[in-house]
């Protein structure tokens, strides 16, 4: 409301005109750079993540407690990432059309600062020229800018509302101190260098508000050393003020140092040479970034997404030229604060407010008094631009106000906002994918290994493997010791098929890794995603079964090095897993699991051992951890289903459903989860739902055997034997030596459509591929019965008999068939004609098969197979158990009355 009673409706909408002209084509734009850790992998902007996450870990996810996090504190920033995912989950270009609007917010806010100490022309022109400047894309383009959007509104929001402390009559005024703490607060917790407004808000409290120069304060600080006079009035209000101002800023420093648990983040000389230099390198080239970035605010002709590793070589000497440009800077920032700082016109006040914006949200990226994980970085120039654009309005207005150089200085202005728009609007362009951004980034500079290895990392991403190796032996080429450059060439030639040359890169990348110094913590010297060299190395020779042991020593050395090392507890209980060593896996995942308790995924591997380790029960409650994590985590949502349906517990059933339904939301692709809801409602006596879930298996998935064969058997179950043929011969078709399909096809021949020659057919299928097969042997003699060739069905008998010696059905119809020769022979009948006498073949219930399980363990109904064990089964199974087993001695008892001719 404030804006909006001081700022013209045509301002406002000029700013926003503007704004969305050059920022556009943005919102096409994908998710780029630091964008991929910070959205598309940060679990804390998932629905299923606890709000307290957000602050509990870092800007990227992970938990402030751990070495490797970043330390960044932005939970403000990640919150409203939440909400983008909320209401559009990965949409890019709701992502970016906030950006878009949040910038445009800053402009106007901005416009509102300006006017405190600029024209409403100079204002609008200081305004108009921010919302354009092309150092801005990256914050507004880049999705993780938005930090430094949303803490530039709570920036100047929080000055805006300290210039209201203080009223008419020069009292203080304690609520808009109050808001602007909390402000403060808030700017912090979207952008570290929020805090900096404090320091903005004492310079206009003491050099604009009061109208001090530093003569006036030096002579007051004299009189009252010498005892010459006390401290003014007004200077006592304004103590009283700033001190307010400086213990809420102690306060949340001290706040902030304990979220950090008092740990700097661990950066390596890759991500910032300078830091890790000898003096005078480190001071000189800290000092020289200092003119670089106040050339880009100037020039920024040449922008670049990646300023780290070899991008500005550092400044070894004091005779290197480079710091002529240091001390050009230094000279003209020094005239502007003498001039500022000494007189009290409002031109000083212009300039000194400037300066301030310049020079302290600047101070925490500088590198002067802390190492920062860059060298440049074009976003933290955000706000130090605004005391830039005051700084170029404050030059038009003095030089349009000579009347001859009026038109000129519109001209100048006109020309400079419009090559800025339009640098703006292409170099929005770059951000359009990560290869786009890279290689824009390799036209500014080619010393840089870090955009060689990018560009890698986007063709690899594309699968376009030959030539992102290109890349990554040139990003070895620029910076030879760059370990992550011969991981990366590793890894593609890994995936080429090379293996050994991979190994040969990775063994490279190994031996540029620091020795161990005893007493020494070894992720004070190297980055934590470095000891990914002995991961990646074991995992590649752990393909080869004799190298085991060699692979476990990589992971064990990785964990000696950092205990802490989640990732080679979870490859070292996989590489476990693999040598049968489980309570050693086991161990492993326990310890991982001490480390992050949040991880879905370790809670999934462990319950894997645990069904290894035949703890069904334990597995299960694994599973349903890894559940409670990630409720839609689709292995433990299968395996947990499929754990629940294997065993044999109906109260499991209905959550078992459930699970597979939900993954086939999740995977409406997999054949295997219908198949396996098919087999629920199969064991459910569903029979509608289980051929609707077996039909559609089989259209996802063509030949599909568990399914086609448990589809078979469906409709035999249901007496709809004819139903079953097409399906078998489809299953036959695909799968030509299934032998429980040519089993039950032979079956359906013969019993129910009396095609004795098509089941002989089926029979002796099954004997050519297993000629041990005792019941494809069995049923074939039934055949020969049937085709009253008693001589060859007693042979056929004496052959099953010698197979099969203990089963005692096969002797009794061998007697029964020698009994009925005999009578016949008595009778004078010939042994080859049997008329009116039929015998059914030996039929089983084969229990219903799985995918990957084909073997199918036979569940006979003869009574041979009586004293089959009924543990564990529920009162109706074993009602239906014995009904089954009386209905096959019922049909055993009619085969031998046929046969013993009664």
């Amino acid at each position: 409301v404030l804006v909006a009673e001081i700022l013209d409706f045509e301002e406002i909408l000029l700013l926003t005109g503007l704004v969305v002209g050059c920022y556009w084509n943005s919102l096409s734009c994908g998710f780029v750079f630091d964008d991929v850790s910070a959205i598309l992998d940060n679990k804390d902007l998932r629905p299923s993540t606890p709000l307290r996450n957000l602050f509990l870990n870092d800007f990227w996810g992970t938990p402030m407690a751990e070495e490797r996090s970043h330390k960044s504190y932005r939970p403000l920033t990640v919150l409203t990432f939440r909400l983008n995912y909320l209401f559009s989950e990965l949409s890019a270009a709701s992502y970016h059309l906030l950006n878009v609007i949040l910038h445009t917010v800053v402009c106007v806010l901005f416009l509102r600062v300006c006017r405190l100490f600029l024209d409403k022309t100079s204002s609008l022109v200081a305004a108009l020229l921010f919302a354009v400047h092309p150092i801005h894309t990256e914050a507004v383009t880049g999705v993780v800018g938005r930090a430094e959007l949303l803490s530039s509104i709570f920036l100047l929001a929080a000055f805006l509302a300290y210039t209201k402390s203080t009223s008419a009559d020069h009292s203080i005024v304690w609520a808009p101190i109050a808001l602007t703490v909390v402000l403060v607060a808030a700017a912090t917790l979207c952008k570290e260098q929020g805090i900096t407004v404090v320091g903005i808000c004492c310079v206009h409290e003491v050099f604009v508000a009061q109208g001090f120069t530093l003569p006036m304060l030096l002579d007051t600080l004299r009189h009252v050393l010498q005892g010459k006079d006390g401290f003014p009035y007004a200077v006592l209000q304004t103590l009283l003020k700033l001190i307010v101002l400086v213990i809420s800023t102690l306060l949340l420093v001290i706040v902030r140092v304990q979220v950090i648990q008092s740990q700097l983040p661990v950066f390596t000389r890759f991500d910032n040479p300078a830091a890790v230099s000898p003096t005078p390198t480190r001071q000189l080239t800290f000092n020289y970034l200092l003119p670089v970035n106040a050339w880009l605010l100037l020039n920024p002709s040449e922008l670049c997404c990646d300023w780290t590793m070899g991008t500005i070589p550092l400044v070894e000497s004091l005779i290197d030229l480079r710091n002529l440009a240091t001390l050009a800077f230094y000279m003209f920032l020094g005239l502007l604060a003498y001039h500022s700082l000494r007189y009290r016109h409002s031109s000083a006040k212009t300039v000194i407010m400037a300066l301030s914006l310049i020079v302290l949200p600047f101070i925490p990226a500088s590198n002067l008094f802390f190492p920062v994980g860059f060298v440049v970085a074009e976003r933290v120039l955000y706000v130090p631009s605004m005391g830039f654009c005051v700084l170029v309005a404050h030059g038009f207005k003095i030089v349009s106000h000579k009347g001859n150089l009026k038109k000129i200085s519109w001209l100048i202005i006109g020309v400079l906002l419009t090559t800025h728009a339009v640098k703006t609007f292409n170099r929005n362009w770059d951000w359009e994918s990560e290869y786009t951004l890279f290689t824009s980034a390799l036209k500014v500079n080619k010393n840089n290994a870090k955009l060689w290895n990018n560009v890698g990392h986007a063709l690899e991403n594309q699968n376009n493997y030959a030539k992102a190796l290109q890349y990554f032996l040139q990003a070895t080429r620029v910076q030879p010791d760059d370990i992550g450059a011969h991981m990366n060439v590793g890894r593609t030639y890994k995936n080429l098929n090379k293996s050994k040359e991979a190994e040969d890169a990775y063994l490279v990348a190994k031996s540029l890794m620091p020795q161990v110094i005893p007493g020494k913590k070894y992720a004070t010297r190297v980055a934590p995603n470095h000891l990914n060299v002995y991961i990646n190395l074991a995992n590649l020779i752990r393909a080869n079964e004799s190298r085991l042991e060699e692979a476990d020593q990589l992971y064990r050395q990785a964990i000696s090095m950092r205990p802490d090392f989640k990732q080679a507890y979870i490859s070292r209980g996989e590489l476990l897993l693999k040598m049968n060593k489980l309570t050693e896996a086991r161990d492993a995942y326990l310890r991982a699991l001490e480390l992050d308790r949040t991880n879905a995924d370790l809670w999934y591997n462990l319950a894997i051992v645990n069904i290894e380790m035949k703890d069904p029960s334990e597995a299960l409650k694994n599973f349903n951890h890894a559940l409670e994590l990630n409720p839609r985590h689709k292995l433990a949502l299968f395996n947990s289903a499929l754990l629940m349906q294997e065993s044999g517990e109906p109260k499991f059933w209905p959550e078992a459903n459930r699970r597979f339904l939900t993954y086939v939301e999740e995977e409406p692709d997999d054949a295997n989860g219908y198949f396996n809801l098919g087999m629920l409602a199969m064991d459910a006596n569903e029979n509608a739902a289980a051929e609707r879930w077996m039909r559609k298996a089989i259209g996802l998935q063509a030949g599909f055997r568990s399914a086609l064969f448990n589809l078979a058997l469906l409709y035999s179950q249901s007496k709809r034997e004819i139903d079953a043929l097409p399906v078998l011969d489809e299953l036959l078709r695909h799968h030509p030596e299934h032998i429980k399909g040519l089993i039950l096809k032979g079956d359906i021949l013969m019993n129910h459509k009396k095609d004795t020659h098509g089941a002989k057919a089926c029979f002796e299928r099954i004997l050519h591929m297993d000629p041990t097969n005792v019941q494809g042997k069995h049923n074939l003699c039934v055949v020969y019965f049937e085709e009253r060739d008693l001589p060859r069905a007693e042979r056929c008998l004496e052959e099953t008999l010698a197979l099969a010696p203990n089963e005692e059905y096969v002797r009794r119809h061998l007697n029964i068939v020698r009994g009925k020769m005999a009578a016949m022979s008595a009778a004078g009948q010939p042994l080859t004609s049997a008329e009116g006498a039929t015998m059914s073949a030996k039929e089983e219930k084969p229990k219903r098969v799985k995918e990957g399980v084909e073997e199918v363990a036979e569940e006979s109904l003869a009574s041979s197979q009586s004293d089959k064990r009924t543990k564990g089964k529920s009162t109706k199974e074993i009602k239906d158990i014995e009904e089954k087993r009386a209905a096959a001695l019922k049909r055993l008892e009619e085969i031998e009355r046929i046969l013993s001719g009664d």
